[in-house]
């Protein structure tokens, strides 16, 4: 049997660990992913997002929904030829959720591994 672990007496001065800023909404794996590839790609395609996030068409609408309705993203419907296409491009909101919560996971990171900014 072990003792208890020692944790340090937390600082008055101390912020608040960089976990407790994390947005649920933005930090859902499936929902980083899709802001992930929108930011990378600046406009992207449904069936992209649903083949290379490996989901079923109404899971990936339901996220999109989500993130649409949060003003993350800006959902376009059209046509390419005669096909019926849907379009996910990351809005300013969606830009500022996803830089922030980057940068608390950098945070996160550099609290396990001090040398990965380096």
């Amino acid at each position: 049997m072990t003792g208890p672990v020692d944790t340090p007496a937390p600082e008055k001065t101390e912020s608040p660990h960089p976990a407790t800023a994390l947005d649920d909404l933005v930090h859902q794996r499936i929902r980083l992913g899709i802001l992930t590839i929108a930011h990378e790609a600046r406009r992207v395609e449904f069936g992209y997002l649903r083949t290379h996030l490996e989901l079923t068409a109404g899971n990936l609408s339901k996220h999109l929904s989500v993130l649409e309705t949060a003003g993350l993203v800006q959902i376009e419907k059209g046509y390419a030829g005669r096909r019926g296409r849907t379009w996910i491009t990351l809005t300013p909101a969606g830009n500022a959720a996803l830089a922030e919560e980057i940068a608390r996971l950098k945070q996160l990171i550099a609290r396990v591994d001090p040398t990965a900014g380096q």
